[in-house]
């Protein structure tokens, strides 16, 4: 992988920011993510996340945490924050911006335990396919502590398969229709293809049973999506 997510996040807080990042999946055209997004406080944070971070409590995870946002907040309110990121660019924004605990980690990864793990931004993502969601699920649940909760968002997005007369175009014999392949380019660079999930409420809650967890949704959003309350 080129880090090209990265590169735009060190470009935005070393105030070299001339483009913002394009993406794009399988299903949908091409995007613009705007930089500022990327680095938005809580006041201007969706309300699933700005719950989320009400409810996080005792020490914290913050998977995929990007440049930051959640854990400069919990932090700055006196949590134990560990931030990971699989981009190396990413982490480097969260030590600049003074996330005392940020590592350059994989989730599969980690072994040390906490009271609250947060997966947003569609925190469903990183597990890629409905195959191996198990197995995350399995690695966060022995990542709790004792009464710990993980917290995830995600959507349901049939209804991008929806044609005008309300049917579905998804081919039923075809995988799960949240598999998507995700596609990033910055400056003129596009990155290798990633593999990106999106689950709706009751497929996470079987694959929660599945493993032994506990699955609760805490509140819906706006558009298809949810936050979601894992526990044992």
């Amino acid at each position: 992988m080129k880090d090209l997510f990265g590169k735009a996040l060190l470009d935005h807080q070393n105030g070299n920011r001339t483009e913002d990042i394009i993406t794009s999946t399988s299903i949908s055209e091409e995007d613009i993510l705007p930089l500022s997004y990327l680095f938005r406080p809580y006041s201007e944070m969706p309300e699933l996340e700005q719950e989320a971070l009400k409810l996080s409590k005792g020490s914290v995870l913050d998977v995929g945490a990007g440049a930051g946002n959640h854990s400069l907040h919990l932090q700055n309110k006196g949590l134990k924050i560990k931030a990971i990121d699989s981009s190396k660019g990413a982490i480097e924004v969260c030590k600049l911006r003074g996330i005392q605990k940020a590592e350059l980690k994989p989730l599969l990864k980690e072994t040390e335990t906490f009271d609250t793990i947060l997966l947003l931004m569609n925190g469903t993502g990183i597990f890629q396919t409905i195959k191996e969601t198990p197995i995350y699920l399995n690695h966060l649940k022995n990542l709790l502590n004792p009464n710990g909760q993980i917290l995830i968002d995600s959507s349901d997005i049939k209804y991008m398969y929806e044609d005008e007369d309300g049917g579905l175009w998804h081919d039923a014999n075809s995988n799960y229709y949240g598999e998507l392949d995700y596609f990033l380019s910055y400056k003129g660079e596009k990155e290798e293809a990633m593999k990106w999930l999106y689950l709706d409420f009751d497929t996470l809650s079987i694959a929660c049973t599945s493993v032994g967890l506990q699955c609760e949704k805490v509140i819906d959003g706006v558009h298809f999506d949810y936050l979601a309350k894992l526990y044992v």
